[in-house]
């Protein structure tokens, strides 16, 4: 069986899963290629990528949200449109997407099946929790960026059969696990200027920010600021006393894997992660709506209590691999 595996490359989740679901798609003897389009992540495949894409990357700003004209300049709808024709999807048995622009339309346009295996597959199932404020144009967007024919999603919790709990990365489940004096930051869309503006407002406190606008190491009083590299990430989520991070899935979904209590703070303007806070909250996730003062209280009491919420995040990768292409092959 010949397979297409596409991955986003916006933001560093969707590579850091592919690291794992690679390997159990490896052990199915397929023959596989990888695809990977955008522009934003910071980590590397440690495989081969047979196409490498621009694609339609959202652009991370520096005030919590996506820089919207950033993200529109660099959408060259010409170019992503010779790239939606140069993938040619006809030649593959299965196509897998996840959250992947370019292969998913080149999928639509020639009628060939799709399977999403994505987070952003379940966040659209009507039994996924959403947001109480309506967002008509950023559901619109989550349907329509990658449109798929089948969709297998992963979400914090089982909501429905065809929604899995989330595939935690080996680096992540082979941690050596403790709990020293720092809590870890990663809030990619916010300036370093603005976390340390904030975080500088709670003394006695040792903060480790992973800056994704910063390229060199420094300390500021009690604020460490750094690049990201994973295994730096990772040591220090695996030793912290809590992390505070965005309300993407992966990170989230790793420190409740990790026992460690957690705080999140939504993307403004983007509906995904709206729909992530609704579901953190629901099982007791305190969330902030963003790094202005008046939520001080909220972050205090987090750091002043010590609540860990209790899951069950078996290794399942293999398991919804084979349940994928048992699937494909019903098609055909």
């Amino acid at each position: 069986m010949k397979v297409l595996y596409a991955i986003q490359g916006t933001g560093n989740g969707h590579l850091s899963r592919a690291r794992d679901v690679i390997p159990a798609l490896l052990k199915q003897n397929v023959t596989l290629d990888i695809l990977v389009s955008g522009i934003q992540a910071d980590i590397q495949l440690p495989y081969p990528v047979k196409y490498q894409l621009k694609g339609l990357s959202f652009i991370f700003g520096k005030k919590g949200g996506v820089d919207i004209w950033k993200t529109y300049y660099r959408a060259n709808s010409l170019r992503l449109q010779r790239e939606v024709k140069s993938i040619p999807v006809e030649e593959y048995d299965l196509i897998i997407n996840d959250f992947e622009p370019i292969t998913a339309w080149a999928c639509k346009l020639k009628s060939k099946d799709c399977f999403s295996f994505s987070h952003q597959a379940a966040v659209l199932s009507p039994k996924a929790p959403k947001p109480k404020k309506k967002d008509p144009l950023g559901k619109w967007i989550l349907n329509n960026y990658a449109p798929t024919s089948h969709q297998f999603g992963l979400h914090f919790k089982s909501y429905e059969s065809g929604i899995f709990t989330p595939i935690i990365r080996n680096d992540i489940r082979l941690a050596a696990l403790s709990t020293l004096e720092h809590y870890t930051v990663y809030l990619p869309s916010y300036s370093d200027e603005k976390l340390l503006k904030f975080l500088s407002n709670i003394n006695g406190v040792r903060w480790e920010v992973f800056s994704k606008h910063n390229k060199k190491e420094y300390i500021n009083n009690n604020i460490h600021i750094q690049p990201i590299t994973n295994e730096a990430f990772v040591k220090s989520m695996a030793t912290s006393k809590g992390i505070l991070c965005g309300a993407g899935f992966e990170t989230p979904a790793e420190s409740l894997f990790m026992k460690k209590k957690l705080l999140v703070i939504p993307m403004k303007g983007q509906y995904e992660q709206q729909c992530n806070a609704a579901a953190l909250a629901e099982m007791g996730v305190p969330i902030i709506k963003s790094l202005k003062n008046k939520h001080l209280n909220t972050l205090q009491k987090w750091l002043d209590t010590d609540t860990i919420i209790t899951v069950d995040y078996p290794d399942n990768t293999d398991n919804i691999v084979s349940q994928l292409l048992k699937e494909s092959q019903k098609k055909h």
